[in-house]
């Protein structure tokens, strides 16, 4: 018997009592995966990222670990909900418009002295005084450096479109714009560099891409340690009581960590390690979040077809955005139909050995996403389910 087959056994038997579709979180799984990160941190704490998770009650788990402190949001309404459900650092990742949100932290000292919001411009620094609606609280400021490769004079870039602060010139005059600036206070700066991160550097079949890929991540890091480094010296000559640094995420963990002007780390999707996160060599983990679905018909020799399936990731559109069939192994997508709204088709001789009312194993593409599917996951230790706690989605919220 396969690891990947007693997996299968463990789970059937655990949710033996629960009609699919559902989600569950291997516990065992979890735990192990939050302790690589530390390992890979290397001493640095790791601020979990809540929209790799969207559980409260994962969230509490992973920060009562040591190694772990704080959470990195996603939306300020998320932000001031953490913050109100006892999460005291939290920091906002994405500059917000949400001007009903500003007004509440701005009026209430608690929620003021546990949120930090992200600004990469002037202009959102006017949105956020706009919005005050008379509150008086100092907000908690952070700055976003582009992590991006420039090459050819900036003709060539290689990274996702975030903020406009690439040099330390630029983060140094916004930071000067803050600190001149009454009720904020500048706190933070953060650098999330996905290129090298959030892209796998072991694509299978692809040798020739993959080795591309591990070239353009070295010269990336090597680039971007030396820029960060001068704009944390240029931000802190302007702001000398900066609290952190931080960056990172799940693919570059041990490398980020590795800068001295690196305080703290970002990561989240390493916790559920979701299918994306299969094609790195810098690390291994364990798949700890998978979602069921049962079989509804057999239309055939060697298909089955499950109820729902369709639920695709964001990001570009490909193949490799979909769910894959996990459990049982060798079970594959029927390339006219993919997976579906309502029912998806199974191909694979596995197919023969399922009856109907039997659950299908799955993995997301990505690692939160699948919260937004879910009212609950099944938390499961061994072949049994511990506790059912509720997603986001199931306490009622869908922040995005």
């Amino acid at each position: 018997m396969t690891a990947r087959t007693a997996d299968r056994a463990r789970y059937d038997r655990a949710t033996a009592a629960y009609d699919a579709p559902l989600a569950l979180v291997d516990l065992a799984a979890f735990d192990a995966n939050a302790a690589d990160l530390v390992r890979r941190a290397d001493g640095k704490p790791i601020r979990v990222a809540s929209k790799s998770v969207r559980c409260r009650a994962l969230l509490e788990r992973v920060l009562a670990r040591e190694g772990f402190a704080g959470v990195m949001s996603f939306t300020l309404a998320e932000s001031l909900w953490l913050a109100r459900s006892g999460f005291d650092d939290v920091l906002l990742a994405y500059p917000s418009a949400d001007r009903a949100g500003y007004a509440e932290l701005a009026a209430d000292p608690k929620l003021a002295a546990s949120v930090s919001v992200m600004v990469d411009d002037v202009a959102q620094l006017d949105l956020i005084d706009a919005s005050r609606a008379g509150g008086r609280e100092v907000v908690k400021v952070c700055l976003e450096l582009d992590t991006s490769l420039r090459l050819l004079g900036g003709r060539f870039r290689v990274g996702a479109r975030r903020s406009p602060l690439h040099s330390p010139a630029r983060l140094a005059a916004l930071a000067r714009s803050v600190s001149r600036r009454r009720g904020f206070r500048l706190v933070g700066l953060m650098g999330y560099e996905g290129h090298v991160a959030g892209v796998g550097d072991a694509l299978a079949g692809r040798p020739v891409r993959s080795r591309a890929v591990r070239l353009m991540q070295t010269a990336a890091r090597r680039e971007l340690a030396e820029r960060r480094g001068a704009a944390v010296r240029a931000v802190r000559a302007v702001a000398p009581e900066l609290e952190f640094v931080n960056g990172g995420g799940t693919g570059s963990v041990q490398h980020t960590a590795a800068e001295d002007a690196v305080t703290e780390i970002a990561a989240g999707s390493g916790l559920y390690l979701p299918r994306l996160f299969d094609n790195y060599t810098s690390f291994r983990g364990r798949p700890a979040a998978l979602f069921a679905l049962p079989v509804v018909r057999r239309p055939g020799v060697g298909v089955v077809t499950v109820l729902g399936g369709g639920y695709p990731a964001s990001g570009a559109p490909g193949a490799d955005r979909l769910p894959v069939p996990y459990l049982p192994e060798g079970l594959r997508f029927d390339p006219q139909e993919g997976a579906g709204e309502v029912q998806t088709p199974l191909l694979g001789s596995p197919a023969d050995d399922l009856l109907i009312g039997d659950k299908v194993w799955f993995r997301h593409a990505k690692a939160g996403e699948l919260c937004e599917r879910f009212d609950v996951l099944h938390l499961v230790e061994g072949d049994t389910v511990t506790a059912t706690v509720p997603t986001y989605r199931g306490e009622g919220h869908a922040f995005l």
